[in-house]
This record gives structure tokens, sequence and C-alpha cells, in this order.
């Protein structure tokens, strides 16, 4: 299909599906910026504008959700209804914006059912919508297992003509598949699960690549995390966990160029501590040996607030999609889901993706896949 290049407008309509913590996160840091000069220094934010966009240029036009508890209410006063728990950093005014119903599918797990209650009535007109607001991007963040429920908002997305960033780990903007299907339509995707600021993944890829740099063999690592927020009480529900796992676990196998045995490796998920609310600790092991067979040991402890983590990192995505969709870009970005996201297509050193996102800003990189 030929691309659709779209005239650059003033400001980037934005649809969430899941308004959960991290849409929570999300929509207080684009109104706690919205005034920060184009270069200011500021916690998070490494472009206050990127490609021409200022973080006030985001709208947000419409959000999907299925609690009974959020369907119906304004968009700011949803994102501070529990069970969401997520630090609360700043006062968001009234949007105009109400939560509609979305398509429950397999969004709802045996553990999240038990304190979500899906609202009444039927799936809203989700194509329409997105229509009707003209929205430029979509983004994802439905629970980790969610393969159906992603599967079925994708083919709207499409339906309505959107680009499209998936936060979350199942597989899109990898596979080839979904890659065709976004290129046949003229549309950028962006994906898969989105990295934190400074996150578990992050930590892990980073001392790892540094062990292999310094000459060090990595034998057996884990990663252990655990929070108290629902994405780590749904994911109790072990069926839920493998495509996370697997995300995670290649995100940090990546920075090797050695195979590390199955059994040598462990990251994912541990438990639910509901005192921790948002917050989520992480330990990692990392057993290696260096000169003459000899070990050498770390182990490192990070706390975060898991949701605010990601935020900034998904405004890069955001401003990144909409300047695909400016250029007439389709299909998965290559150099933004290579430093956004744990499971990219093509998965690069940090630096080599840090390198080919600012080549990306400035025009001077547009690969995509599949291609062209």
């Amino acid at each position: 299909m030929q691309k659709r290049r779209r005239e650059k407008s003033g400001g980037i309509n934005v649809a969430i599906i899941g308004v959960g913590n991290c849409a929570s996160s999300l929509i207080q840091g684009v109104h706690f910026y919205r005034n920060v000069e184009d270069d200011a220094d500021v916690p998070g934010i490494r472009r206050p504008n990127l490609g021409g966009y200022h973080i006030r240029d985001i709208h947000f036009v419409a959000a999907f959700d299925i609690d009974k508890n959020k369907v119906g209410k304004d968009l700011a006063e949803a994102i501070f209804t529990p069970p969401n728990n997520t630090f609360k950093f700043a006062d968001v005014p009234l949007t105009g914006v109400k939560v509609s119903r979305g398509m429950t599918h397999d969004g709802l797990g045996k553990y999240l059912s038990q304190v979500i209650t899906k609202a009444p009535g039927s799936t809203s007109d989700i194509v329409g919508i997105l229509k009707e607001t003209k929205t430029d991007v979509v983004i994802s963040y439905l629970p980790v297992g969610s393969e159906m429920a992603t599967k079925w908002y994708v083919e709207q997305v499409l339906d309505a003509g959107c680009g499209f960033i998936n936060c979350i780990p199942v597989f899109i903007a990898r596979e080839n598949y979904w890659q065709k299907r976004f290129a046949e339509r003229g549309l950028p995707v962006i994906g898969d699960d989105i990295k934190s600021q400074v996150g578990a993944t992050i930590t892990h890829r980073v001392l790892t690549r540094l062990f292999r740099e310094q000459g060090v063999k990595l034998e057996r690592t884990y990663q252990l995390n655990f929070g108290g927020n629902t994405d780590f009480y749904n994911m109790l529900e072990r069926e839920r966990l493998e495509s996370k796992k697997i995300s995670k676990t290649n995100a940090v196998t990546s920075q090797l160029d050695y195979k590390l045995d199955p059994d040598n490796i462990h990251v994912g998920p541990s438990d639910y501590v509901p005192w921790l609310t948002d917050r989520k600790w992480c330990y990692i092991r990392m057993e290696g040996t260096t000169f003459g067979n000899v070990p050498l040991n770390l182990e490192c402890k990070l706390e975060v607030w898991d949701s605010p983590n990601s935020a900034g990192i998904v405004i890069d995505a955001i401003r990144c999609c909409k300047l695909g969709l400016d250029r007439g870009l389709s299909g998965t970005l290559v150099a933004p889901s290579a430093a956004f996201m744990k499971s990219p297509p093509i998965q690069f050193t940090d630096d080599q993706a840090r390198r080919k996102l600012g080549d990306f800003i400035t025009g001077n990189d547009s690969d995509t896949l599949p291609a062209k």
C-alpha cells in the first residue's frame, strides 16, 4: 500500500487502552511537564521537545477500560480510582474525555476478576470513537497475558488508521505478520513491552554488557521482581507469564554473544506484596568467571515506583510514532522500538539504540520492518 504522509499538526491525539497505574503516571506526567522549556533539564524527560513536538502537544482524546468503577468517568478521575495505587504527583484537571467500555476477551484473568467488576453493557464502537476523535496514536496498557484482547484491539487500530504503541509483552511489532499488516495500511507501530527509565531490565542489561565487555564470562544469573500493584497480582496466574518471561529474558541475553543454558538464567516476576502498592523491588544476582577461572559474583537491589518509571519513555514513544505518521513510515519503526522496548524486532546494545534513535528523530534513520 502506498504510504500516507500526514501533514504535521499542532498536537498529537492519543487514545489509551487500559486506564491503570501506567496510564495514571503518563497522564499526570504530560500535565506536570506541560510548561517546561524546550531546553530544560528535567527528571525523566530527555527531550522536552522531540522532533518539533513538545510534551504539551500530547492530547488524550479517548480511553477504554472494562472496570465498572472507571467506565463513564472523566479520565482525570478514573486514573485515581482504585485499584490504581501509584504515586500521585500532579492534580490533573477534568479532561472532558469519558472512559469508554472496552472489550474484555482474556484481559481479565483469574485474580484480577476478584478485584475488578466488569462494567455492564456492550463494548463501545472502538473504531468509531478513534475516527471521531481523530486519534493519531493508540497506546496499549492491557494486562500481561492479554493475547486475544491485544490482537482484537490491533485490528480496531488498523481499521481506524492509527499508529500503535504496544507497551505489553504480547508480541506484535516484532512479528512479521503484524509488521506486514501495518505496512499494508501505511501505519507505524512501536513495540513490544515498554522499558523503564531505570528499571530491572535496563539495569540487568547494562550489567550483563559490562561483564561481557570486561571479559567476565556470565555463568548464571537471576532477576526476581515483586510489587503490590495489579500487574503483579495479575501475574500470580503463572499461565499469563510466558510472553513476559520470554521478553525479559531475551532483553538480557541479547547483550551476550554466546548462549546461556536455560537452567542458568531466571528472569521474571516472583510475587505480589500488597503493601508495596505500585512500588517494585528487584533483586539481581550474577555469577561469573574472571581471570584464571576465578569466580566473580554481583548482587544488587533496585527499588522503584513502577508506573512513573516508564511514563517518560512512553512520552517519547508517542512523539516518535507521530513522527512516523508525519513522514509516511509504515510497519515497525526499528530505532524507536529498539530504544524503548524490551522485545523489539532487532536487539541492539543500549548505546547503539540511543544513536539510532537520535538519527530517527533528525530524519536520518527511517528503517522499518518489513524493510522497504
